[in-house]
């Protein structure tokens, strides 16, 4: 017997069009024998699936159904591929659970926690993790350059601090150049933190929960064409993206120990992608995605392959994971 599952894409920021693109390649890489699967987009001013036709049917947000040639149809389970709000979140996760419709990224926790950069890298501080020097700004707070500087330095890194694919990041080198990188990262979010720039080795550690266990897949190493890892580097081919990374054997099981670490302080069910700049030897936490990209050039479908794991496997996997907690 097929499971209906729903694979929801798009969402409310500026990451809606990646997550249509991981969305349809979840849908495009899935088992059809084992699985009859709906494209369902999830936008602020609609919640529709969407046939092979294109064709539209409202989803039904009391039960999370849909109604097809007078037939309503429910689902066993929720791939989750929004990038971003509301499906990274935790907004989605709070509302699967509370349909108790099982879902394949982590709790509503997990997942707010994870999306807010400066809450998520304080929790994780006691426990060893290292990060780079930060400085919080919300908006209308006062902005003291002379501070900012004196605490991370030039060049720094201003974030937006909820946002992801690089959305609303610049670098900073000079004191001059303040104010209008944190006008614009302002536009992504009214919560931003400055960091400090880390010179060293970029790589990205994909954890997942796989059979049961948690399962750290080969390590990436990132090389930007451009000044860093931004949007163009990522989904543009604007960078090197080396699986495995050509690191020494100890940074690398440093590396792996910690993001494991990262996976089970945090109890991150699903997937997840850590980032860390190698300092001195030793890997500093730049922040933590939970619904990462999905698309054949995202980083973790790639560190799966490298791991002997097939992309339908990768995302079947996910599924009968979230299933088995049911």
């Amino acid at each position: 017997m097929q499971k209906k599952i729903a694979i929801i894409m798009g969402g409310f920021s500026s990451e809606y069009e990646i997550s249509l693109k991981s969305g349809n390649v979840v849908y495009e890489s899935l088992d059809s024998e084992k699985y009859e699967c709906y494209k369902v987009h999830i936008f602020e001013n609609k919640w529709v699936y969407v046939d092979n036709n294109d064709t539209e049917y409202p989803i039904n947000k009391n039960d999370f159904s849909v109604t097809v040639n007078n037939s309503k149809i429910t689902f066993d389970c929720v791939f989750n591929a929004i990038h971003g709000s509301p499906g990274e979140d935790g907004f989605m996760q709070a509302y699967f659970e509370l349909l108790n419709i099982p879902q394949t990224s982590c709790g509503m926790y997990q997942a707010a926690l994870t999306f807010n950069k400066r809450d998520c890298l304080s929790v994780l501080k006691p426990y060893g993790i290292k990060t780079a020097e930060s400085y919080p700004i919300n908006l209308g707070d006062t902005i003291d350059e002379d501070a900012i500087i004196v605490k991370v330095g030039l060049p720094c890194f201003v974030k937006a601090n909820r946002a992801g694919s690089s959305f609303g990041i610049t670098k900073v080198y000079k004191k001059e150049g303040l104010k209008d990188a944190i006008s614009f990262a302002f536009k992504e979010d009214d919560e931003i933190i400055i960091e400090a720039f880390l010179d060293g080795t970029e790589v990205s550690v994909g954890v997942i929960t796989y059979k049961g266990k948690t399962k750290v897949l080969p390590i990436t190493e990132i090389v930007s064409n451009n000044d860093f890892f931004d949007y163009n580097a990522k989904y543009l081919g604007e960078s090197q993206e080396i699986t495995p990374a050509r690191i020494p054997e100890e940074m690398a099981n440093k590396v792996k120990n910690i993001a494991k670490q990262v996976y089970e302080i945090l109890k991150i069910k699903g997937f997840s992608r850590s980032e860390y700049i190698f300092k001195n030897g030793e890997p500093h936490l730049l922040e933590v995605n939970t619904v990462p990209g999905f698309t054949k050039e995202s980083i973790l479908p790639q560190q799966a392959i490298a791991a002997g794991i097939a992309l339908d496997e990768l995302f079947g996997n996910a599924i009968e994971e979230a299933l088995s907690k049911d």
